[in-house]
């Protein structure tokens, strides 16, 4: 017969802010305290006396007896403490309460807590009275706490030791805790590994004495290969963002439990090379380009952000045959690039450009001369996206005439008109703005031929991509006065970070109002960017839903009620038929089943029952033509 799995370690556990995102002392005094003119000042003492005494620097005993003396606590206190605690429980540890089920009668809960509040809180985790071992409480007649129970050895320096030595556990042992007296079971010969938990707080002196730090309670499962309610720890799926987005972007990664490295300026080809490696999302903005050499050192890219809205940065395709979805921000700053545009034509058509610096001169030029409103005047819009048909809105609101061109067949907005062609806009325009994409073939889409069909003295404005516009040839058409004005907020070859200089043959030159890539650079605009992004990127992570990528066929899903299986492969013929014929073979119940395609790649997500061999996986990861795969539980 074979041999019976090895029983799982004992597992013991702190119970203050590792069971818990919080030190239960400390709650106490919040509700206790609440309303008293020294609240404030009590619980920051308390706090601090917590946070002394599990950094090990104050015994055990004078912080616990220093801390109560603090409380003013009353046992009618400890129900809504209760309450509150069970809202606080650690979130790898909530998501994985079935483990704590499962295994209850191999999990103890050792803390110099107390065991009026820990007991409730740990039942709903399966684990019984005899299994929590912990402090109590001691009243007065009016139910005022006094103390603790002075014969509990957990009342003590050094209880824990002695606590285990009274239990007298028959196997291995491993120590979960935050604290420095968790790590002296360990010191003391009685646990055969401390593992300093990090999810909630960090303390440098328990860390530097772990066998193993870790960051949630899903990283002790994964490295035991137990059971666990997701398929991969979220602390190891490590975020590099590049660029300074908005620091909500950062928050919300780190809040789902992801590893985030901020790097402020963009990344040439060959530092992004050295630093993609291990990085499976990559955040970044207009100046980094994600090309097929990045992509063929990123091993373990799962998904790309654009806090923009263009992408032409990236090769698409070739994220695409590796498996990477990208996912940018279409919306999120159109405001902010719309009402920059109004402005700069209304600064440009009141010629402040060049009355502003005469001002700061001390010159005093007070004319009319080439200055003119808006109203009744001819917008020309090149681009009829997002941004351009909400400009034309905004445009007549003013009293503009609104033309526009597009390629492609748009719903025009309000009274805009549709130019047949570039040439006929040109013809009929005042002011003429750029709002195309930034495509290879678009390279100076604008250039000599383009500025002479526009009428002399009209403004020009480039709000859209750097390279779509010939430079040199916008110069030229300004020295000569046949442009009156431009207004250009995006440039060929742009400085990587705010410490380089900008070159740029437009400087110097008359009505010309130059600005550094700030059309979406707004607060608004910003926040709305790092919180959409994120959002499509963990939505793409923890369901597998594609719904805005950039470059993947696009699928909403529904709810994930089982296990799902992700399957990225080269669209051609068979690979789905593969696919279940090898859930047949390992009789697989299938719940249920999604595909679709694109000209390069299919995506194909399958709900599956939760009892399944797990052979499956490494036979589906070895179907022809697959490109990624991956398992979400």
């Amino acid at each position: 017969m074979p041999a019976s799995p090895a029983p799982l370690p004992y597992l013991v556990f702190d119970f203050d802010s590792t069971f818990t995102q919080v030190e239960g002392l400390d709650e106490l005094a919040d509700i206790a305290l609440a309303g008293r003119p020294d609240a404030a000042e009590r619980v920051a003492q308390i706090r601090a006396l917590t946070d002394q005494g599990m950094a090990g620097e104050i015994g055990f005993q004078e912080s616990l007896a220093r801390r109560l003396a603090l409380l003013g606590a009353n046992e009618r206190h400890l129900a809504p403490l209760v309450a509150r605690l069970k809202t606080k429980v650690s979130e790898s540890i909530r998501r994985n309460g079935d483990f704590f089920r499962r295994f209850a009668d191999r999990i103890y809960v050792v803390s110099s807590g107390f065991r009026e509040f820990i007991e409730p809180v740990v039942a709903e985790f399966g684990i019984t009275p005899g299994h929590v071992l912990a402090n109590t409480f001691t009243f007065d007649a009016e139910g005022d706490i006094t103390g603790c129970d002075p014969a509990n050895v957990l009342s003590r320096d050094g209880g824990k030791i002695r606590q285990l030595v009274l239990l007298n556990l028959d196997g291995p042992v491993y120590v979960l805790g935050d604290g420095y007296t968790d790590y002296q079971i360990r010191e003391a010969g009685l646990a055969h590994r401390f593992y300093a938990y990090t999810e909630n707080v960090s303390r440098p002196t328990v860390v530097a004495q772990a066998d193993e730090v870790l960051p949630t309670f899903d990283e002790f499962l994964y490295q035991l290969r137990l059971p666990m309610t997701l398929s991969y720890p979220k602390n190891r799926i490590k975020v590099l963002l590049l660029e300074n987005p908005d620091a909500r972007a950062a928050e919300l990664f780190r809040q789902e439990g992801y590893q985030v490295e901020e790097v402020k300026g963009g990344l040439d080809e060959d530092e992004l090379i050295a630093r993609i490696e291990g990085v499976s999302l990559l955040g970044i903005r207009s100046k980094t380009q994600v090309t097929q050499r990045v992509l063929d050192a990123a091993n373990r890219l799962v998904g790309i952000g654009a806090f923009c809205i263009g992408t032409n940065q990236i090769d698409l395709t070739g994220a695409m045959k590796k498996g990477v979805a990208v996912f940018n921000a279409p919306f999120s700053n159109t405001r902010s690039v719309v009402e920059l545009t109004l402005a700069e034509l209304i600064v440009l058509a009141r010629r402040i450009p060049e009355k502003n610096p005469k001002m700061h001169r001390g010159e005093w030029d007070k004319s009319a001369s080439g200055s003119f409103e808006i109203r009744g005047k001819t917008l020309g819009i090149v681009g009829y996206g997002n941004i351009g048909s909400q400009l034309s809105v905004v445009a007549e609101a003013v009293g503009m005439k609104v033309l526009y061109y597009d390629m492609a067949e748009k719903l025009q907005l309000g009274n805009a008109v549709k130019a047949r062609t570039l040439e006929e806009l040109l013809a009929q325009s005042d002011v003429v703005t750029l709002h195309i994409d930034g495509r290879p073939e678009n390279e100076n889409y604008f250039g000599e031929k383009e500025f002479a069909q526009m009428k002399p003295g009209a403004l020009f404005i480039n709000n859209a991509r750097g390279h779509v516009v010939d430079v040199p040839a916008l110069a030229a058409v300004l020295r000569s006065g046949h442009l009156g004005g431009a207004a250009v907020d995006v440039f060929p070859h742009e400085p990587k970070t705010n410490n380089e200089s900008f070159e740029s043959e437009l400087r110097g030159l008359t009505n010309v109002l130059l600005t550094p890539h700030i059309g979406g650079s707004t607060t608004e605009a910003q926040r709305n960017i790092a919180e959409f992004v994120p959002e499509r990127l963990m939505q793409y992570i923890n369901t597998g839903n594609t719904q805005q990528s950039v470059n993947f066929p696009n699928i909403q899903l529904p709810t994930q009620q089982a296990h799902r299986l992700i399957h990225i492969h080269a669209n051609v013929p068979g690979v789905l038929a593969n696919i279940n014929n090898v859930l047949a073979a390992h009789q697989v119940n299938i719940l249920g089943q999604y595909l679709k395609t694109n000209e390069h790649i299919g995506y194909v997500i399958t709900d599956i029952n939760r009892e399944y061999d797990h052979d499956v996986i490494q036979a589906l990861r070895a179907v022809e033509h697959t490109i990624k795969f991956r398992v979400l539980y």
